[in-house]
Formats: structure tokens, C-alpha cells, sequence
């Protein structure tokens, strides 16, 4: 586990990519016609989710108060928020699946990682507060919305000094090699995080690297072409990233009754509220 936590670096690189990738589908073209809609599925079927993973948990609770401390409940439900962009878009670029509805996915896909930043740092101070005793409102609500907002800042600046760089480039290379630079440049400075009294000021790579490739790809001309070369250099980064990823699974852990009874509760109830809040959130919005 050391090793595969000492090459963390190359999946958050990857998830830069990624992210950098999510933000070329918020062009303002394609968000007149469909924004309203995706921003409502992806908080609600996100919500849903939630409340159905700590309903169901909290019922396991009842039964297993030990083995599921309700801080878990909580911590639980609010990683079943988030919709992992890489395997999504990995399955858009390997069909090369084009449509209204990838052209929803998406979005809805991008938004639910800043859903899922802010219910998993509210769910999460308050499993914090359970397990202490008391709560901290600088970390429950404060701090989310300070690293939502700062990160969404970040990435709009380096999105224009993206868009202005490139302009001095001609050749396909060069702006290919600055393309890379910058994506580099946004992950490492997501990695910063300092203090201002109370507040704890952080990034998340995703959020800035989703902002930047928005800003640059409905700023510049050619960004569908520089995408598209970006996207084929990437590929053995994308892939080490799904290495790591599988390399992080501990099978010894299932080994355990109680975590694969807690495990399947868990997935069939997020399963159940990400359809269930997709389908009526699509109704709604027709």
C-alpha cells in the first residue's frame, strides 16, 4: 500500500486530464440548450443518493451498532454522491458515443463532483461532530464553500493565461507541449493548502482543472482539435491511473462477513437512488 500511495502524484495528473476533458463539454452552445436540465439532475439524483445510502445503513445500525457507528453512516452516504468522471468518459471515448444524450451525461457528470465535494465535507464534519462531541461550523459548511469557490477562481485565471499562451504558438507540437504544461501547472497548484485564521483554504484538482478547460475551450478556436490530440497522448497516463486504482483494493478486507453485508447494502441502495433520482429528475425536466 506504501507503493501504490507513493504514485498518487499519477492519478491525480490523470484526474487532471480528466477533468481538464469535462470542462470542454461546458460550452456555452451546448449549455443554452441543456444546462437548466443538467444541473437538476445532477443535484438531485447526487441527493437521493445520499439519502438513500444512510437511510438504508442507519437500518443496519439499528442491528449492528458496533460493526456501523453512525459517523460511518454518514461518511458512507456522502461518498455515494460522487460519479467517478474517468470510467464515464473512458466508455464515451472508447465508442465514440455522440448525442443528446452523452451530450447531458456529461455535464451532469462534471456538476456531480461539486455536489459531491460540498454533501461529503458537510456529512463528514458532522460524523466529526458525533464522534467529538461538538460541532465546527468552520469546517462544515465554511471551509466547502471557501475551496468550491477558490478552486472555481483558480481555474477561471488559468484557463485565460492558457488561452493567451497558446496564442503565441503555431506549430501543433508546441501548443501540444503547453497544453500538458498547463494541466501539470493546475494539479500542482491544487496541492497548495494554507490557513487565514480559523479557515483552511484548499483546492480541488478536479474543480480547477474542470474550470480551466471550460474558460479555455469557449475562449479559443482551435480547443476542439488541441482536445482531441490532448486525449490520445493522455492515454497511458489514463490507463496507470485504472492500474493504481485496482492496485488499491485490499481483498483481504472482504474476507470479513460484515463488510460484504455492509458492501452490498451499500451498493444496491446507491444504485437504487442514483436511478431512481436520475428517472424522476428527468421526468421533472422533461
Amino acid at each position: 500500500s506504501d507503493d501504490v500511495s507513493s504514485y498518487a502524484i499519477i492519478s491525480n495528473v490523470a484526474l487532471g486530464f480528466i477533468a481538464v476533458a469535462m470542462g470542454n463539454e461546458f460550452r456555452l452552445s451546448e449549455l443554452k440548450k441543456t444546462g437548466k436540465q443538467a444541473v437538476v439532475v445532477a443535484i438531485f439524483q447526487a441527493l437521493v443518493a445520499t439519502i438513500a445510502v444512510d437511510v438504508s445503513l442507519f437500518v443496519v445500525h439499528l442491528f449492528l451498532p458496533d460493526k456501523l457507528p453512525l459517523p460511518c453512516v454518514l461518511t458512507l452516504g456522502a461518498i455515494a454522491t460522487a460519479t467517478a468522471p474517468a470510467a464515464t468518459l473512458m466508455v464515451v471515448k472508447q465508442y465514440k458515443a455522440d448525442g443528446p444524450l452523452t451530450r447531458m451525461l456529461l455535464p451532469i457528470v462534471a456538476l456531480d463532483d461539486v455536489v459531491g465535494l460540498m454533501v461529503f465535507a458537510i456529512s463528514f464534519g458532522i460524523a466529526k461532530a458525533l464522534e467529538n462531541g461538538q460541532i465546527d461550523i468552520i469546517s462544515v459548511l465554511v471551509n466547502p464553500i471557501i475551496e468550491v469557490i477558490v478552486s472555481l477562481v483558480l481555474g477561471a485565471l488559468m484557463g485565460l493565461l492558457f488561452h493567451f499562451t497558446e496564442q503565441f504558438f503555431h506549430s501543433r507540437s508546441k501548443r501540444m507541449s503547453i497544453s500538458v504544461t498547463y494541466v501539470f501547472l493546475a494539479v500542482a497548484l491544487s496541492m497548495l493548502e494554507f490557513n487565514i485564521g480559523p479557515v483552511t483554504v484548499g483546492f480541488s484538482s478536479l474543480l480547477v482543472c474542470m474550470m480551466m478547460g471550460t474558460v479555455f475551450c469557449n475562449l479559443c478556436d482551435f480547443s476542439e482539435e488541441l482536445m482531441d490530440r490532448l486525449d490520445r497522448w493522455v492515454s497511458p497516463i489514463n490507463i496507470l491511473f485504472f492500474v493504481l486504482s485496482g492496485a488499491e483494493l485490499d481483498l483481504t478486507i472482504l474476507t470479513n462477513p460484515m463488510v460484504l453485508l455492509i458492501g452490498v447494502v451499500y451498493i444496491v441502495a446507491r444504485s437504487a437512488g442514483k436511478i431512481s433520482g436520475s428517472y424522476l429528475s428527468c421526468r421533472a425536466t422533461s
